[in-house]
This record gives C-alpha cells, sequence and structure tokens, in this order.
C-alpha cells in the first residue's frame, strides 16, 4: 500500500464468523474492493471520494479481523496476496448485485444510466471500438464506461474473472466460460505504403515479404502464434525482423514506408480508408484467418447497461464493414 501503519497487525487468527459478518458489511469491504480494483490506495481513494487515511485505516482494519494481509508491496506497487485474491474473487460476486441494483434504479429516476465495463485488444482499441463509443455516448450520455486496452488473452481472463462485462478481441477456442455473440473472420495480410515493393502484389505470399523489410507482433500478441509456423516454414533462417508487442507501431513502421508490417486490417483501418495504407491478404495455403468476436461470459445474463451497450454494439458492427472481412 501507499501509506501503511506500523502496527502488529493483521492479528494471528480471523475475528468468530459473528464478528466478521459486522466488518465484511462496513465500510472496509468497499475500500478493499476500489483498492484491488486499481492496485493503488491514492487512487482508490480519489475514486471513492475520500482521503488516502482512510482508505488505509479500513483495509488495515480488514486484515486485523481476518488475521492475515491482503496485499503485498513490489517496490512501490501493491498486488494482491493470495488471501488477497480470493477475497476479491468473492467480495466483487457479493457486491455486484448490489450495484447493478442501484444502476438500474438510478437509471429509472433518471439520474444515471449505470456503468459498462469493457476489455478491448489493442487493434480493436485504436480502429472502431472509439467511433462505437461516441456513437453510444451520443445515445445514453449518461452512461459510465470503463474501457481497458489489453491482449487478447487478457480480454478473456478478465470476462472469465467477472472485471468486465463485454470483451472485444481475438479469439480462435473460446473456452466454455466465453460466448462469442459477434464474430468476424479476418484475414492476415501485409500492410504498406502504396508505394512499397509488395503493394503491387496480388498473390501475396510469406516468402515474399520475408524478401522485404518486415515488421511482425511479438508473441504476445495473438496473432503471433499463427503467423509463427508460416514463419518457419518460409525461411530456413529468418531474417533479420522487427518485433513489437504494439498493433499501433505496426502501423507506423508501415507508415514509414520502408517496412511491411503482418497484421490483420483491424488496427490499420483508419490509414487503409484514407489511402495512406494498403492491405494485402496472405496467400499462404492453410494459412488461417483470425477470428474476431464480441464476447461475454457464458450463461450470465447481462445487467441493464452492459446490455443496453451490447446491443448497440451487435447493430454497429452488423452495419460495419471491415476491410478484408470474410
Amino acid at each position: 500500500m501507499d501509506q501503511r501503519p506500523q502496527t502488529d497487525r493483521p492479528r494471528e487468527h480471523a475475528l468468530s464468523s459473528g464478528l466478521l459478518s459486522r466488518v465484511f458489511h462496513q465500510p472496509s469491504l468497499i475500500y478493499f474492493n476500489a483498492v484491488a480494483t486499481h492496485l493503488s490506495i491514492r487512487e482508490a481513494a480519489r475514486r471513492l471520494n475520500i482521503a488516502s487515511s482512510a482508505v488505509t485505516r479500513q483495509v488495515a482494519q480488514l486484515e486485523d479481523a481476518l488475521g492475515i494481509a491482503l496485499f503485498l508491496r513490489e517496490k512501490r506497487r501493491l498486488r494482491l496476496s493470495p488471501a488477497g485474491e480470493i477475497l476479491f474473487r468473492h467480495a466483487r460476486r457479493l457486491t455486484a448485485p448490489m450495484e447493478a441494483a442501484v444502476s438500474e434504479i438510478e437509471m429509472l429516476r433518471g439520474l444515471r444510466s449505470g456503468s459498462v465495463r469493457i476489455a478491448a485488444a489493442e487493434s480493436v482499441g485504436i480502429s472502431f471500438l472509439p467511433r462505437l463509443i461516441t456513437d453510444f455516448g451520443r445515445h445514453y450520455p449518461r452512461l459510465n464506461i470503463d474501457v481497458s486496452v489489453v491482449p487478447s488473452t487478457e480480454v478473456i481472463e478478465r470476462l472469465v474473472d467477472e472485471r468486465v462485462d463485454i470483451g472485444f478481441g481475438f479469439i480462435a477456442k473460446p473456452p466454455r466460460q466465453i460466448d462469442i455473440a459477434f464474430r468476424r473472420d479476418l484475414p492476415i495480410g501485409a500492410v504498406m505504403t502504396p508505394d512499397h515493393p509488395l503493394a503491387g502484389r496480388r498473390n501475396l505470399t510469406m516468402q515474399q515479404c520475408l524478401e522485404q523489410p518486415l515488421a511482425v507482433a511479438k508473441p504476445e500478441i495473438s496473432i503471433r502464434e499463427v503467423i509463427e509456423p508460416f514463419l518457419r516454414r518460409s525461411a530456413t533462417i529468418l531474417p533479420p525482423l522487427v518485433e513489437v508487442d504494439s498493433i499501433r507501431m505496426l502501423v507506423e513502421l508501415a507508415l514509414g514506408g520502408h517496412y511491411a508490417s503482418i497484421m490483420t486490417p483491424i488496427g490499420a483501418q483508419g490509414e487503409v480508408e484514407a489511402g495512406r495504407l494498403v492491405f494485402r491478404p496472405l496467400q499462404d495455403s492453410g494459412l488461417p484467418t483470425n477470428r474476431f468476436g464480441i464476447m461475454v461470459r457464458a450463461g450470465a445474463a447481462l445487467h441493464l447497461a452492459p446490455a443496453i451497450f451490447f446491443d448497440h454494439a451487435k447493430t454497429y458492427f452488423d452495419t460495419l464493414i471491415l476491410p478484408g472481412a470474410i
């Protein structure tokens, strides 16, 4: 934690279940949730509009009641302890129904329309998601939207852990806990400037791309797993590559004119539409498409505000032309 009083806490043993129930209905659980969400005392205090010292005191009280530390300090950052992970997982399930009920009641009163928590892969976050949110905001100006831009694998993790309501990303085989409500298959190809040597190739292959300066995603970006076998198959020894962990960097490298970047058209959508870049799908035999989807938790009904956003997003994507979509 940012500040932590030097005391002999937490206690050696937890309080009785009766006393613990009183603690769990105090602000300490609310404050704990805020700190666990943002992993920062100061940010939790800012979101709760209270003093940092009050947050520190309430979390310390909860640790004392449980008899175990809920947070671990790593240099200047916090992370949840194993006990904190367990409590956070269950606390979200305890507080979510009440938060949803209050949100829907306030919506009926016309005060606000609740909150929607979204996780999106970077390519989605820098292409059509801002337009979608802007369009939605014009229709529902009282909605609070919380957007996290993370790798596609983390989009799924956050959905499964109930940290977000709706996910936008790429997924080949969804786990059983996830439903893909909207899907579109997109070809993998190369983006480059119109005057690039590869721009005139209508049947572009990975081998031809490797004969030119090439930029590719690092393994933490989902597309790398798909293209890796084709990179290896096309060259016994790979030539020098530029490897980056950002879709936006792939776009910027392509805009420079020297490199072609391997990616789907999502992430370069605006540049392709404006004619600053061209997209050429790879024609390698057996190269799969990359499946884009809007994802939700399987078997879980969305609360009112996320459900309204979800319906708006599906309608939006039904009419959206994605470059190269199959």
